[in-house]
């Protein structure tokens, strides 16, 4: 991987064939990536990022606040997200089974037993949001596997750091971010379509840009607000 350095910020930057540059500032640790056209030199990127600075810096100090109120507690009254929607966090001690039920559409309620630590609370948390993710994706799958009349060997739901969703071309498996439960219902369909789409055309080209034009003629304005939607 090239880095370029511009006061004093580094920039990843990979060359592929595409046809337009990409910007990408990854949370947790506010990594800055750019995916150039093979044809473009290197002057031409340090050029690019000089235009993005202002961008740039709003983006990883967003980022890094937000890394910084991510630690959880797991107490009532804490917000917690689901689908774009922000709860309140409402915890319950009883004897029985641990779960977790949402109130309307403003609380949260985590059943746990007395004594239970930080870590089973969010474990009991966390494969509540895996279920949910799952009950989620699987009728959107099958939707886009019969719009792009594809069909993904497997797919699963894994937490990942950087990716909302990868997928492997050659065995056409699928990886889901958990954290997509906490996004708008349409940024996660979003997701499912442009990881099938790629089970058609690996990669981010004209005929990738094209398909997904054709088929979800709103996925820019659903990407950026995916990448805005902070939680």
């Amino acid at each position: 991987m090239h880095i370029i350095t511009v006061n004093k910020i580094s920039v990843e930057v990979e060359w592929k064939p595409i046809k337009n540059i990409h910007l990408t500032v990854y949370p947790p640790d506010a990594r800055i990536h750019i995916s150039a056209p093979e044809q473009m030199t290197e002057d031409a990127v340090r050029l690019f990022i000089i235009t993005k600075l202002e961008w740039i810096g709003k983006r990883v100090e967003l980022i890094r606040n937000q890394s910084r109120q991510t630690e959880r507690e797991y107490v009532s009254g804490e917000n917690h997200y689901y689908k774009g929607i922000r709860y309140r966090l409402k915890v319950i001690y009883h004897e029985a089974a641990p779960k977790v039920e949402l109130q309307g559409r403003q609380f949260i309620n985590l059943y746990v037993r007395n004594g239970a630590t930080v870590e089973k609370k969010a474990e009991v948390l966390r494969e509540w949001y895996r279920e949910e993710l799952k009950q989620t994706l699987g009728p959107l799958v099958e939707r886009w596997e019969t719009l792009l009349e594809v069909k993904a060997t497997h797919w699963e739901v894994k937490q990942m750091k950087t990716l909302w969703g990868s997928c492997n071309h050659s065995t056409k498996r699928i990886i889901f971010n958990l954290e997509l439960i906490k996004k708008p219902s349409q940024c996660i369909e979003y997701i499912v379509a442009h990881e099938l789409t790629h089970l058609v055309e690996r990669l981010h080209n004209a005929r990738f840009t094209t398909l997904l034009d054709n088929y979800l003629p709103t996925w820019r304005q659903i990407k950026h607000e995916l990448n805005e939607f902070v939680v």
